[in-house]
């Protein structure tokens, strides 16, 4: 969840005047659990480090800072920020972003090749999740194996569903749409009638993630889709949930850190995602934030391993689309949510 804070400029005067013009970083990510673990395993030791003070900026989702960064020609006010692959791809395209490459941050060259490559010259892999299916395990008979199973009776009203500013929402679609005899890309539209279906029977919709998991907290959703990494984070912490990667299958949530073309402190920039991608660093952010990993040489626990993503095998039992035309379709595909989708709700 991001929420509404200082502007990154305003923060990083501040810290001018107090430091007397000490080297900083303005990071825009997100807040929520994200941002306690990321602060702890990541920002403090890269200060520490470096002796580079940073700014962490929690203000819009990634697709509203990418809407930033587009508006404002690659000057969007922060120097690092965390997006997807599919928005990597149109930004590097559109030349709003840095290319980065094992010159300039040397750690590139440790991740695995496939999964780098899916990112695209500009998106620096941190993470890799999926999108899994949550449930509450004092609620269901037992773990549901299908994404059909969202639409049975004793869900109705016991769902909820992404908005579609969540790409959640459109790798929920194109799931739908293989499992009923569609595509990912160009023949999507029974994905669209499933997700008028599921419409019907969720109690609406929710931009956060953080948000959206209120629900499952106190009971009032039963089931629904969410990143797995973060369904990690509530079986840990006690909640009689826990999620499966239905018969379907799914898709992965490819997470990078971009530096916008003409960035302020393009090389403190330039250090921090070279810092994140250590091994050291990945090895950390894995078994704190309960993600997958791209690069394939971290020593992790065997029982996150068992359920992340860590090898190039992983990633092929996935479904994985063509991400840079998932960006040119998005728009179009938004339109039609609002049209079938929300409509079906109301």
């Amino acid at each position: 969840m991001r929420y509404i804070a200082l502007s990154a400029s305003a923060l990083a005067s501040l810290v001018l005047v107090a430091n007397g013009h000490a080297e900083t970083l303005i990071i825009n990510s997100y807040g929520g659990p994200y941002e306690t673990i990321i602060r702890e395993r990541i920002i403090e030791p890269f200060e520490a480090k470096f002796g580079i003070d940073v700014i962490y900026d929690a203000v819009g989702s990634a697709s509203q800072d990418y809407a930033k960064i587009k508006a404002t020609d690659g000057r969007p006010g922060f120097d690092v920020v965390v997006m997807t692959a599919s928005q990597s791809l149109e930004g590097c395209k559109g030349g709003l972003l840095e290319e980065l490459s094992p010159e300039s941050v040397p750690n590139l060259a440790q991740l695995s090749p496939a999964i780098a490559a899916v990112a695209g010259p500009c998106g620096a892999v941190h993470e890799v999740q999926y999108l899994s299916l949550l449930y509450r395990k004092d609620k269901l008979p037992g773990p549901p194996t299908s994404w059909e199973e969202l639409l049975g009776d004793h869900l109705k009203g016991r769902i909820i569903l992404p908005t579609f500013q969540n790409i959640m929402a459109a790798y929920l679609l194109e799931i739908f749409s293989v499992a009923r005899g569609g595509d990912l890309l160009d023949n999507v539209s029974p994905g669209f009638v499933a997700m008028s279906e599921l419409a019907r029977q969720s109690i609406g919709f929710e931009q956060s993630s953080s948000v959206m998991e209120t629900y499952v907290k106190d009971g009032k959703v039963w089931a629904m889709p969410f990143w797995n990494g973060r369904a990690q984070l509530l079986v840990d912490s006690g909640l009689p949930v826990d999620y499966v990667l239905p018969k379907e299958g799914s898709i992965p949530l490819i997470a990078t850190l971009n530096v916008p073309k003409h960035a302020a402190n393009r090389d403190a920039a330039l250090k921090f995602v070279n810092f994140f991608l250590d091994k050291a660093s990945q090895e950390a952010w894995v078994t704190g934030y309960k993600v997958g990993s791209a690069r394939l040489d971290i020593e992790v626990p065997a029982d996150i391993r068992a359920r992340q993503i860590t090898t190039e095998e992983d990633l092929n039992d996935l479904l994985l689309p063509d991400l840079a035309v998932v960006a040119s379709r998005l728009s179009a595909w938004g339109e039609r949510w609002q049209r079938d989708v929300v409509t079906a709700a109301e």
